[in-house]
């Protein structure tokens, strides 16, 4: 395959996507460490993915790791190795996801989540190459390029004693941050269609329509789920309703109460007649769109159709931690 076809598989024409993209291929083809930022489901490994094929080390291994899932007392041998005897159960020396993906890329989703403790030896790795096998006194040199990518705002995680500033500042050379889907609604209809064709022909069957008034009302939906939670919706469009016209009645019941759920809350506001504090209800809008994304400024910002220096102002005027 063409190296561009990997980034031709990322869809989209909106401005903030497309900017992510031109600076992914200048990115790509340097050795660079890369920061991938984005709520879950917006394609942070498919870019990774992309990255990796259209860089020199295409012809080296990707090797994706979810620190998530890694226990911490497993953590350091799966990232780093083990020399046989170095601990009880290690009975053949066996590589680390970091030399075997030697010559090519390793993929660390979830950074945020990676034991504080395995944290310096992945600076130390970052910063000389060099890699510290459990039970082995001499270092190994290992040529292998670290993309990362975090839902999380590290550098909130940094200020609480949660992730180390030294890692997050080397990682944070080159930041990408995917915008979630209900910023890029323009690209809505182009994935809705190139989605239901694809799972159309992988499943073998023929492909549903969507009218317009779907479409419309697909628009009006959140989509807490991003990218992923889209293409979820289009295999059960093809699946139930293959060779269909499908209508707003056949949608499932959290893409038809939505809309009216949110026009309750904002249209259906009544203002109280002993009056309301506005500083108070913006310091509580403030804290709950720092809570739903983690404490990630960024995408806080947009929940309330903010600039991030704008919400990094009033975050410093009433004193939110």
């Amino acid at each position: 395959m063409d190296k561009s076809d990997f980034f031709d598989n990322l869809l989209g024409q909106s401005s903030e996507f497309c900017s992510v993209i031109r600076a992914a291929r200048i990115t790509a083809l340097t050795n660079v460490t890369v920061l991938i930022l984005g709520e879950s489901g917006t394609g942070k490994e498919l870019l990774a993915q992309a990255i990796h094929h259209h860089s020199r080390r295409v012809s080296g291994p990707f090797i994706a790791v979810n620190c998530a899932a890694l226990p911490e007392t497993l953590a350091e041998s799966e990232l780093f190795g083990y020399r046989k005897g170095a601990f009880t159960g290690a009975v053949a020396d066996q590589k680390g996801r970091i030399q075997a993906a030697h010559g090519g890329t390793l993929f660390l989703d979830e950074i945020g989540e990676l034991p504080i403790s395995i944290q310096a030896k992945l600076l130390r790795f970052l910063e000389t190459g060099e890699c510290q096998v459990l039970g082995k006194t001499q270092l190994e040199q290992v040529d292998t390029r670290i993309i990362a990518a975090t839902n999380r705002d590290l550098y909130t995680q940094t200020q609480e004693g949660k992730f180390r500033p030294d890692l997050y500042y080397r990682l944070n050379i080159v930041p990408l941050e995917l915008p979630p889907l209900r910023q890029r609604l323009d690209d809505l209809e182009q994935l809705l269609h190139t989605f239901t064709e694809q799972l159309a022909q992988q499943h073998e069957l023929p492909p549903p329509c969507y009218s317009q008034a779907l479409v419309k009302q697909l628009h009006h939906y959140h989509w807490p789920g991003n990218i992923r939670e889209l293409r979820n919706f289009c295999e059960r469009m093809v699946i139930l309703f293959s060779k269909q016209t499908i209508e707003t009645k056949h949608l499932p019941r959290e893409f038809r109460t939505q809309k009216t759920a949110l026009f309750q809350q904002i249209e259906g506001f009544i203002l109280p007649d002993t009056g309301l504090n506005l500083q108070s209800l913006e310091i509580q809008m403030i804290r709950q769109a720092l809570q739903k994304t983690y404490g990630n400024r960024t995408q806080a910002a947009r929940l309330l159709g903010l600039t991030r220096d704008t919400l990094l102002y009033r975050l410093k005027k009433y004193a939110i931690e």
